[in-house]
């Protein structure tokens, strides 16, 4: 009789085969500890750096509105606000068609075809004349990049057993803090151009060409699986295939399986995954579109605006690494670091919304606080990777959760009343009542899944 799946912190159930070709061989663990060592090297590096451009990307809005577009489209209101909604709009559209794609096509050419057209796409953001252009290709630029997150986390579940993936999906989605830091350095420094070309033209066609150039090395270098791996030997394919299978099916299968899919809407925890989605994605939403503007509003300069972006990376590197450690060493810690990252955010809220206006600096450090819950989406995916089983269940569930992912995002920017501005004190409280909630929330989650657990547990001693 085989072990029940443990929730949070999964325990093997089974032993792997490979559907009768044979049983996984035994690997010693030094032997194991080198296979994972070579996979690290030729995936982390790869998906670490494709983060890092979707950052950029997505972020270019923000940095463009320190480099005149505002003015030079006439954005009043408002709109600018929109422009950043829009964008989910077209992610959420692409959702669940998108996680189809994931089971039909092959994943990392899937993915690095559209990477290359989200660079299309940016690059023509240069094209855009008025408000309706842009929101247009803002749409099409939400289409285009909705498959990445998901995909790469798909992409971890399918190489690395439960235990291994907090700290793979923490290492890639640090590539938020050097997509912040390449995107700071090249806002910058086409800030001091001072040609005809309008500056936030130059950063979507540089920003748009790197991504391209990206996607074609990405085609050629990932691997659709560990069986087509060209930086493995055959024995070793067969194993790295199989590793994830001692705990759960995560191989991709090519069947859309109609029952998983069903089985995922009888799930209360995929619900929960889908509300705490959206609500971890409000304020991230609001940040995305108004970091500058809000650090600009504090009493700073085109110039410091840009370059306190640079600033704010130490404290986001300090959450993920404590974050990294706290999940590797200690048993399911995940749920416990998320309340523990929402009440520094909170603490940072709080400081922002309260400090008297001539304390900029004590409000631009209480934003950097706000911004120590970028290690949430990582460790909202990790428990969704580590407690699904089954390629079909996990990609609908995974559709579910960038549902609300869209939605978080395109509802954040709205709270930010273009006529509060530069206290923008609805967005400042959303905020705070969204961490309040997200806090209550992984509370609940960690007491239901306790209880799974406990449930599971006299079910197999029986």
């Amino acid at each position: 009789m085989s072990h029940p799946q443990k929730y949070e912190n999964v325990r093997q159930i089974s032993p792997a085969s490979d559907g009768g070709r044979g049983s996984i061989e035994e690997l010693t663990s030094a032997q194991e500890r080198q296979l994972v060592r070579r996979i690290d090297w030729h995936l982390m590096p790869v998906l670490f750096l494709s983060y890092a451009l979707q950052l950029m990307d997505k972020t270019s809005l923000a940095y463009s509105a320190m480099l005149g577009i505002k003015t030079d489209l006439h954005l009043v209101g408002q709109q600018y606000s929109w422009v950043s909604s829009i964008f989910y709009i077209g992610y959420l559209a692409a959702s669940y068609p998108m996680s189809i794609g994931f089971v039909k096509f092959p994943l990392a050419k899937y993915l690095s075809f559209l990477t290359g057209a989200w660079g299309v796409v940016l690059v023509l953001h240069a094209l855009a004349q008025n408000y309706a252009g842009l929101m247009v290709l803002r749409v099409f630029l939400g289409i285009c990049e909705s498959a990445l997150t998901p995909g790469f986390s798909l992409i971890t579940g399918m190489w690395y057993t439960p235990r291994e993936q907090v700290a793979r999906h923490l290492i890639w989605t640090m590539g938020n803090c050097f997509g912040e830091v390449i995107g700071s350095l090249l806002s910058y420094a086409i800030l001091q151009y001072a040609g005809d070309f309008a500056q936030w033209k130059i950063l979507f066609v540089l920003f748009g060409l790197i991504t391209v150039v990206w996607s074609i090395f990405l085609w050629f270098y990932l691997p659709d699986s560990a069986d087509c791996a060209h930086f493995l030997s055959p024995s070793e394919r067969k194993v790295a295939s199989l590793r994830p299978k001692k705990f759960q099916r995560t191989t991709q299968t090519g069947v859309w399986e109609r029952a998983q899919c069903v089985e995922v809407l009888r799930d209360p925890k995929s619900w929960w995954f889908l509300v705490f989605m959206f609500i971890l994605m409000v304020p991230s939403g609001g940040v995305t579109a108004f970091s500058t503007i809000i650090v600009h509003s504090l009493g700073f300069n085109q110039e410091i605006t840009i370059l306190l972006g640079l600033a704010a990376v130490p404290f986001q590197l300090i959450t993920f690494a404590v974050v990294g450690l706290t999940t590797t060493f200690v048993r399911r810690a995940r749920l416990n670091s998320i309340v523990g990252l929402y009440l520094v955010s909170l603490v940072g809220v709080l400081l922002v919304k309260l400090l008297p206006e001539d304390r900029k600096w004590g409000r631009v450090v209480g934003f950097w606080l706000v911004r120590s819950y970028m290690p949430m989406l990582p460790l909202t995916l990790t428990l969704f990777s580590s407690n699904t089983a089954g390629f079909t269940k996990k990609s609908t569930t995974a559709a579910m959760m960038f549902i609300g992912y869209c939605v978080g995002n395109l509802v954040g920017p709205q709270f930010f009343v273009a006529s509060e501005a530069p206290n923008y004190q609805t967005a400042y409280t959303t905020w705070i009542f969204c961490f309040v909630l997200t806090i209550a929330l992984a509370m609940g989650m960690r007491a239901y899944l306790n209880w799974q657990n406990r449930s599971r547990d006299l079910v197999y001693e029986i």
